[in-house]
């Protein structure tokens, strides 16, 4: 049994009867914490008054006469994001209802770290206590931006993207293996770690350090166990069991459905799928493709009963993998619910 990632608020959460998450006060003070909303020594009288309360009743009333008594514009912004975030959270019945109607309607009006750290939680709860570390590790990329590095031999290597910036501004290069020590991936480095089968278990250690990088490739042991991470989180959100298996290539005359897991993979499965030109360089950005078939064919759309969802990770120009995970629930072909 392991704990992990901490520092993700998940312990101050309650778990309902059907096993969704469930917003509590000791989570609402979590926020209060943050550096966006915690005072500092420059805080006024107001801020500190306001901040006070709060802590004592993280769901108390605030008062836009409350918010504008505090002496930096600044901090009143932050207080009022916070204060409209809040009221959707205490708003929805489940943490989980209330992230999946982020994303339905009029666009997003949630910072992008509050997004990130709920996909953190999530992630957290479906893979429980007793879960394999390469999942826990190939489970910070619904959450945490990758910095991808393809080797001369093929070989992807993929790697947190703030770490990676951190050691390049140390002097570093930022190139992922610049950072390892030796040529082989199953050596240990001062900087970044590679995490496989034979050391996984080192990830509990360091499991908020955030810096240990992983092999990207077909067929290796990470993008099986992403593919187990990704069916936990369509199960969890959707209710729908499917089995997720990685490919190399797409050769389906009769492809009839695809999910883009990222920005540039969509961009580019979008062009395979309309049969347009697709130059060799965009066509390298991709990590690694996935079909996806349902195991409980009664959820999907009549029309796509028995065919498959082809899917792909991709990176950007930046060399960035930036998984966009709430694709998986809201772009699978489901049967309309009753």
């Amino acid at each position: 049994m392991t704990n992990f990632w901490l520092q993700s608020t998940y312990n101050t959460l309650a778990i309902g009867p059907d096993h969704q998450l469930l917003v509590t006060d000791d989570f609402l003070r979590t926020y209060l914490y943050r550096p966006e909303l915690n005072l500092v020594p420059e805080s006024c009288g107001a801020e500190r008054a306001l901040h006070q309360r709060l802590l004592g009743n993280p769901r108390l009333l605030v008062s836009e006469g409350d918010i504008s008594a505090m002496a930096d514009e600044d901090i009143q912004e932050n207080y009022r994001v916070w204060l409209r975030y809040r009221e959707k959270l205490l708003a929805a019945p489940s943490l989980e209802n209330f992230y999946m109607s982020l994303f339905r309607g009029e666009g997003v009006d949630v910072p992008p770290l509050f997004i990130a750290g709920l996909a953190q939680i999530f992630i957290r709860h479906i893979l429980g206590e007793d879960c394999h570390p390469l999942d826990a590790r190939m489970g910070e990329i619904f959450f945490r931006t990758q910095k991808i590095t393809v080797l001369e031999d093929g070989v992807v290597m993929g790697a947190d993207d703030e770490v990676v910036t951190r050691n390049a501004q140390a002097g570093e290069t930022g190139n992922i293996m610049d950072l390892l020590k030796g040529k082989s991936l199953s050596m240990r480095s001062i900087d970044l770690d590679v995490l496989h089968e034979e050391n996984a278990d080192l990830y509990w250690e360091k499991s908020e350090d955030h810096d240990f990088a992983v092999q990207l490739n077909f067929g290796q042991p990470p993008i099986t166990h992403f593919c187990r991470v990704l069916e936990k989180w369509i199960e969890h959100f959707l209710g729908v069991q499917v089995r997720i298996t990685p490919m190399q290539q797409i050769t389906d005359p009769k492809w009839s459905w695809h999910v883009g897991l990222d920005a540039s993979a969509t961009e580019i499965l979008n062009k395979l799928y309309n049969k347009e030109l697709v130059d060799p360089e965009e066509l390298q950005k991709v990590i690694c493709l996935f079909r996806l078939d349902f195991i409980d064919e009664a959820a999907v759309a009549h029309a796509l009963v028995g065919k498959p969802v082809y899917m792909a990770i991709a990176m950007n120009d930046d060399k960035q993998l930036k998984l966009k995970p709430q694709n998986l629930l809201f772009n699978l072909p489901l049967a309309k619910a009753s």
